[in-house]
């Protein structure tokens, strides 16, 4: 039996999830020995694997597509960024069978949007294609930053406009975008890990100083791809979102604060 403290990332597919990588590369910042696994969770299963997880010594679990509104569920208490995205992707425990729920995925991509890719959000027009728990989760973290608008789309129309309701945005459809608008563009849709793209018309990209995919790696090759010859003038995966993200649910667990540049340099290498 390893005494390692035990991590793990909840998804469903969870084998290309790169999070056991950074989580190591974190540790070694902090000269720790830790445990991090991928789990595989059945659909409406994710209650169940992540309790026994737990009880069997578990000390911290992020969470990915699809069981972000599910760990929402699981936790007994949420942070603010957990309750205003309706979404929780970091399980922190508290001790006598309880949990507290965050949402670390705005602060990353918001973080490696400006920092990393050096493209300012205040004043801004901001489109986010996609209506789920990713995209819930940044939605508040982007307002901080005080864009000029920000515009949601989605293939179903009625969750962009659950969310644009929740949030105080607008919802287009999908075929009602203005051409030219948009400064920043992030899609937010699993679309990517089946190689399908968000139906939005070319032209929307025509002004565009940043296409991002929230995905990260191939998956998102074929938006950014998509994207670049649409005339977006740069475009970035999700792999800094991933490590800022990783990070901020590092230093909730461990109270390690770690240094998220050499991690995605490291990461792009892997």
């Amino acid at each position: 039996m390893s005494h390692k403290p035990r991590y793990a990332v909840f998804g469903n597919p969870v084998v290309h999830s790169k999070s056991p990588q950074i989580h190591q590369e974190f540790a070694k910042q902090e000269k720790a020995d830790i445990d991090y696994d991928r789990i595989y969770a059945d659909i409406g299963a994710f209650a169940e694997a992540a309790a026994a997880f737990f009880a069997a010594g578990g000390q911290g679990a992020n969470v990915t597509v699809p069981f972000k509104l599910d760990a929402y569920d699981f936790v007994d208490e949420h942070s603010e960024r957990a309750l205003a995205a309706g979404a929780v992707n970091t399980i922190i425990p508290l001790g006598n069978g309880r949990f507290r729920g965050d949402n670390s995925d705005g602060v990353g991509m918001v973080n490696d949007i400006i920092q990393a890719q050096g493209v300012e959000v205040a004043g801004k027009n901001v489109l986010l294609i996609g209506a789920g728990g990713a995209v819930r989760g940044v939605v508040p973290v982007l307002q901080e930053k005080q864009p000029a608008s920000i515009v949601i789309t989605n293939r179903t129309h009625g969750k962009a406009q659950e969310v644009a309701e929740r949030f105080g945005i607008e919802a287009v459809e999908m075929d009602k975008l203005p051409a030219a608008h948009f400064d920043i563009v992030i899609n937010g849709t699993s679309g990517g890990l089946s190689g399908e793209l968000p139906a939005v018309a070319p032209e929307v990209f025509a002004r565009c100083a940043l296409a991002y995919d929230m995905v990260y790696g191939r998956e998102a090759e074929p938006f950014l791809q998509f994207a670049r010859q649409s005339g977006a003038a740069k475009t970035a995966d999700g792999l800094g979102m991933l490590v800022g993200q990783a990070a901020f649910s590092y230093s909730l667990w461990r109270g390690f604060e770690p240094d998220i540049k050499p991690v995605i340099d490291y990461m792009k290498n892997v």
